[in-house]
């Protein structure tokens, strides 16, 4: 089954009189379960397509479908909920809340849809559990390392069950031993949940784990190497 699907898609961006073109006729196909790479230089046009893939972004012409529904169709809040039921972010500087612990922190998304007392413990736990953080429930992000920060953002991505992560240069800010213990967690999340996860990035660290490498040149797909 087909998770993202996307059809000749272009973006461009308009500044004054000056026009970026970001993605020139993209198509890509990603299958439910793939742990897939997106990489390419700056301006390669991977952030974009991974904007347009999050429903963060409109295309100027071509379709975007997310576990089979065109979501260029949909208005902003209809992409809203799409986002709320279906994806999970990961970003590079973490974006947990400052004031919240870990705990509170991947609780956030189960409140926002309404989940139970007793469902959002049972499932914090088993998430904290995941990512080896079930020590650290109760420190805020300041009390936590990158590593760790990282990890409750992962935990925090996943605690709605999505079918699509998607994760935003996620060790860019990681050193090599942190880099790698996030994405063994990852990778290992990925077997055994069966969730997509979808990374832009330029870090062979992340490259090496990847299932499949999508190079982007210019707005174009250049290469897409199964491993």
């Amino acid at each position: 089954m087909e998770v993202v699907k996307i059809e000749n898609v272009t973006r461009v961006y308009q500044v004054g009189k000056v026009e970026t073109q970001a993605l020139r006729g993209v198509n890509l196909s990603i299958a439910n379960g793939e742990f897939t790479a997106l990489v390419g230089p700056s301006g390669s046009g991977k952030t974009t397509l991974l904007q347009m893939i999050g429903c963060l972004d409109q295309p100027t012409s071509g379709r975007v479908f997310i576990n089979g529904k065109d979501v260029t169709t949909l208005n902003r809040n209809q992409r809203a909920d799409t986002r709320r039921g279906t994806i999970g972010f990961i970003f590079q500087f973490f974006a947990l809340i400052p004031t919240l612990t870990a705990y509170e922190n991947v609780e956030m998304p189960l409140l926002l849809n309404g989940h139970s007392a007793k469902e959002r413990r049972e499932r914090v736990m088993e998430l904290l559990k995941a990512v080896d953080l079930t020590d650290r429930a109760n420190n805020r992000p300041d009390q936590l390392s990158g590593g760790q920060q990282q990890r409750v953002a992962v935990a925090r991505a996943l605690a709605p069950k999505p079918t699509l992560i998607l994760a935003d240069e996620p060790t860019a800010n990681l050193d090599t031993t942190n880099g790698h213990q996030v994405m063994d967690i990852m990778k290992k999340l990925n077997k055994e949940t069966g969730v997509t996860f979808v990374f832009a990035t330029h870090d062979p660290r992340v490259i090496s784990y990847a299932d499949r490498v999508v190079t982007l040149e210019d707005g174009l797909i250049s290469k897409d190497t199964q491993k």
